[in-house]
């Protein structure tokens, strides 16, 4: 069996195991598990922000932009359902949404049936700025794990859904 390289993670757990030698709670396994997908994470939101260098179209566009795409009900939500999905407020939606209508990749509409309703779609520019977008997303996601295996990708997907799961029991 070959031994695996160390990395900084390795490293750290070492370091607390040391600070935790005489406590029994103490799980380096767990440690390590937990900070190595925080810098995944890390790594991918930089990743992201990154890809997005022109002050024109941002990645709060981009992720408005997405939510409005995949969403339950997609190509149109209300500025409440979108900012649900984004995790913000609904004033800072209203202000990523005026930006997303002043450039045309969304338009706003009052629904018929209930004038306190507004409906958002994405244009054909929207689209197109969202698909373009999506695209090298998903080439950046590969690349940041190219390093694993299909296999290796299904395992670690099999154990994600476990923990995961474990949460609703």
């Amino acid at each position: 069996m070959t031994r695996q390289p160390k990395d900084d993670v390795d490293h750290h757990v070492a370091r607390w195991a040391d600070f935790f030698s005489d406590n029994p709670d103490y799980a380096p396994e767990v440690e390590g598990a937990l900070v190595r997908m925080k810098n995944i994470q890390r790594r991918v939101r930089r990743s992201d922000a990154a890809a997005f260098p022109d002050p024109e179209f941002t990645i709060e566009d981009y992720t408005t932009l997405h939510a409005l795409m995949v969403q339950p009900y997609p190509t149109e939500a209300t500025p409440a359902q979108l900012a649900e999905a984004t995790n913000v407020t609904r004033a800072a939606m209203t202000s990523r949404l005026d930006r997303l209508a002043r450039a045309e990749l969304i338009t706003r509409e009052v629904e018929p049936q209930d004038r306190r309703r507004v409906l958002v779609r994405p244009t054909a520019a929207g689209r197109a700025a969202w698909e373009r977008h999506i695209q090298a997303g998903m080439a950046r996601d590969q690349q940041l794990l190219s390093a694993l295996s299909p296999a290796e990708l299904k395992q670690l997907n099999a154990l994600l859904r476990k923990v995961i799961l474990s949460f609703d029991s």
